[in-house]
């Protein structure tokens, strides 16, 4: 009965599974920006690309 007091009064897991949530929104986060803004950055580079010359 102590061992099992011990364990649901053990806190450790749930820092890791937070610290786990944080990193996962941060990187949806991250994929969705990069979403959003991969058509303006392709066509600033067509841009750039059609502007340069070839000596």
């Amino acid at each position: 009965m102590r061992l099992l007091k011990a364990f649901l009064a053990d806190n450790t897991g749930a820092t890791a599974i937070e610290y786990g949530l944080i990193a996962a929104l941060i990187g949806g986060a991250i994929v969705s920006a990069l979403g959003i803004f991969s058509g303006k950055l392709q066509e600033i580079f067509n841009v750039v690309g059609n502007n340069m010359t070839v000596n």
